[in-house]
């Protein structure tokens, strides 16, 4: 096997440019495996992670290779691993230190992954791991969403709500989102029930008596989104500020849980003043759940939206094409081109 790999990294935080490098290959521990990428995709946390604003809640060393989720085939695995053999094709979203997808080779744990879906190329695979694991932590583990609840999620045709709505979807609930003219009828496809055209109405004027809002934008929309829900109702946002809660649960430390507090005493009047609950999200990689996602995705109950691939090579391309906020679906790196 080879001793060095490609992989885009940058060398410091900042709104720096990917660079393409030939790196050692990963080594794997015992209850490892090393996955051959064939495909990543790219999503707003690379551009976050790049500019150093997740560095207070994961600490990386420098040179960093970007890339949070993939689809590959494992090339050798450690000696605990019992799931998985060589040969496998496989998916996932490697945990929080250890992430570097955009690269030929990863050294993902065993319990971050699952067996890719048999009716997914590696290309519509890729576009799952971290929006279907996101949806599913907002709708099924805080949100509890059950049949007949009424749900807002933001940006229906970006990555992550086109794969929420289906998911909010096959739970049962009546689901609102909001989308261009344009894209109306790819959401309203995907199951939305009712469809707010952005550029000429605000959801909050139209909305109320929501039981979830799923926030994926932050802002000024997640402030806006208090208004339309019942008392009890519950906000989960990926685009919001990390709360003293979330300090907590993590275990931060009493520092960054009192600052965390400190910085979202906005959003801590909001809940009191409207009787709800806010959440603030960072997906955490779970192979069970992958295996509950790939299940529904067999039973074409879940279906990727692909917007547009590119190659290794031009991943600094597709991080800027991301951050124009114009895709609709996920943006795909074919790694083995």
């Amino acid at each position: 096997m080879n001793t060095t790999m490609r992989a885009m990294q940058i060398e410091k935080y900042g709104h720096t440019k990917l660079v393409l490098k030939q790196v050692p290959m990963p080594e794997i521990g015992a209850n490892d495996v090393l996955v051959a990428i064939k495909t990543a995709s790219v999503n707003p946390i690379d551009s976050k992670t790049r500019d150093g604003e997740v560095k207070l809640l994961v600490k990386h060393t420098m040179p960093l290779t970007l890339g949070q989720d993939f689809a590959g085939v494992i090339v050798k695995v450690g000696a605990q691993v019992a799931k998985f053999k060589v040969g496998d094709e496989v998916y996932g979203r490697p945990r929080d230190a250890r992430i570097g997808t955009f690269a030929d080779y990863l050294a993902v744990d065993e319990a971050d992954i699952a067996l890719k879906p048999v009716n997914l190329s590696f290309e519509q695979a890729t576009a799952i791991p971290l929006v279907g694991l996101t949806g599913y932590q907002a709708l099924v583990d805080i949100a509890n969403v059950k049949p007949g609840q009424k749900v807002f999620i933001q940006a229906g045709a970006g990555g992550v709500g086109s794969i929420a709505i289906q998911l909010a979807k096959n739970l049962g609930a009546y689901v609102a989102t909001t989308a261009s003219a344009k894209n109306e009828q790819q959401v309203r496809d995907l199951g939305a029930d009712q469809v707010i055209d952005y550029h000429t109405a605000q959801f909050e004027d139209v909305l109320h008596d929501y039981d979830m809002v799923f926030d994926t934008l932050g802002g000024s929309q997640l402030d806006k989104s208090f208004k339309i829900l019942k008392p009890g109702g519950k906000i989960v946002s990926v685009s919001g500020l990390p709360d003293a809660k979330f300090g907590r649960a993590r275990k931060l430390g009493w520092l960054k849980t009192w600052l965390f507090g400190l910085a979202t005493l906005k959003l801590s009047r909001l809940e009191r003043k409207y009787d709800v609950s806010y959440h603030f999200l960072f997906m955490q990689p779970n192979g069970k759940e992958l295996e509950q996602l790939t299940k529904l995705i067999e039973q074409e109950k879940l279906i990727p939206i692909i917007d547009r691939t590119f190659s290794l090579t031009d991943a600094q391309a597709a991080l800027e094409y991301s951050e124009t906020g114009h895709a609709h679906g996920k943006i795909i790196i074919a790694v083995d081109e």
